[in-house]
């Protein structure tokens, strides 16, 4: 599988910034290494070979797309925007006409994980699976908490932030899922993919993917430094 044109791309971009100077712009925007942080995640994007990005967005919703236009580099760049907070399920839900292909990849606009994208859709698709999380192993999961899957890849549950010790793996915020899947998720409504829709689907094709890729998110201040940092060595070497 030489690139992932078959497949459609969709970044939730509907969050607010982490620190009161950031407040006026969507968290994708924030500065991260020189560029808004956003544009490491399209880069990626554009080397797997995905052609189609829908950005899903919310308050503000306008600087993303006079930021970006309507494209960026070949990626073609679509724009859902939701007019009320849906969550991240009712913003993927909303964007379901928006999706031309069966398949969606699915990344959270507030993280990076340098992982194999290419690979996560040809495991997806050996399994047979519906939907599939990139999951990353992390030293303090506390702040994320655990997903634990079975010998084959199954997700088998979902342990709440803060409660194990120790190593653990994390839902590392890109997820790739059948559309017809999405599409079991109610309309017009706030729905967390995360909390609501992701345990529901336990046992009914639901599976994880390990990576050793590096993980990096803008969530919090201190982790918006980390991933200025982790960029900023990124674009010495």
């Amino acid at each position: 599988m030489k690139g992932l044109s078959n497949i459609t791309a969709a970044i939730l971009a509907g969050g607010l910034g982490t620190r009161p100077q950031q407040a006026d712009r969507p968290k994708v925007l924030a500065e991260v290494g020189g560029r808004p942080f956003i544009f490491y995640l399209l880069d990626q994007l554009a080397a797997a070979g995905i052609r189609d990005v829908v950005m899903c967005t919310g308050y503000l919703g306008h600087q993303v797309k006079e930021v970006l236009g309507e494209s960026h580099g070949p990626l073609r760049l679509i724009y859902s925007q939701e007019s009320s907070p849906l969550g991240t399920g009712g913003a993927i839900r909303l964007a379901i006409p928006q999706f031309l292909m069966e398949q969606v990849l699915i990344l959270n606009g507030g993280s990076f994980c340098d992982a194999n994208l290419r690979a996560l859709a040809l495991i997806h698709r050996l399994r047979k699976a519906r939907a599939t999380i990139l999951l990353v192993e992390v030293s303090d999961p506390g702040r994320f908490g655990w997903v634990e899957v079975d010998a084959g890849g199954a997700v088998r549950a979902f342990l709440e932030k803060g409660g194990k010790n120790g190593p653990g793996w994390i839902n590392a915020g890109i997820y790739l899922i059948d559309r017809s899947l999405l599409q079991t998720i109610p309309p017009g409504q706030n729905v967390s993919l995360e909390t609501e829709s992701f345990p529901a689907w336990v046992g009914i094709g639901l599976y994880g993917f390990r990576s050793n890729g590096r993980f990096v998110d803008i969530e919090t201040p201190e982790s918006l430094a980390l991933a200025r940092q982790f960029f900023e060595q990124e674009n010495q070497s």
